[in-house]
């Protein structure tokens, strides 16, 4: 058999942060239960090896995206390198405080996954859609077709 195939895994991290200069209650430290999902197209491999007729075993696909994504963002505090809260959370130790070049939005959190996942997976298989909800019913979606 040939052909394409599309697998999906999610993910579940529990994260802090705060939108700087927002003109609304996300400016303030709020948390979040995040839900990721990573979707690669590639074709199950055709050998005699234990992931035959798999894409990727979705175990291989676990320890990728725990590496990149979740080991560092579960249960950390993430807020813009220049935020104000800044002095606040250093002086008191935050143990998983995570500083990033960018507002922490889910949006801007996906073009930095979406980079780091493509950047790690085989060559022989393609990002082609990150989903991450913050809330029940708020999400963002990056493709890989609306890159060009």
């Amino acid at each position: 058999m040939i052909g394409k195939i599309r697998i999906t895994k999610e993910f579940d991290f529990e994260m802090a942060h705060a939108l700087d200069f927002h003109n609304g209650k996300c400016k303030n430290i709020h948390g979040h239960s995040y839900k990721l999902s990573v979707t690669l197209l590639g074709a199950p491999k055709q050998d005699s090896s234990s992931d035959s007729g798999m894409v990727m075993d979705f175990k291989d696909l676990k320890s990728i995206i725990n590496e990149l994504i979740i080991d560092e963002l579960d249960h950390a505090l993430m807020l813009q390198e220049n935020s104000p809260y800044l002095a606040v959370t250093s002086s008191a130790n935050t143990p998983k405080l995570v500083t990033t070049s960018y507002q922490p939005t889910c949006e801007n959190m996906l073009l930095d996954f979406a980079s780091r996942i493509t950047n790690a997976i085989p060559e022989d298989l393609k990002l082609i859609k990150l989903t991450l909800r913050e809330t029940a019913s708020g999400y963002a979606e990056w493709y890989a077709k609306d890159q060009a």
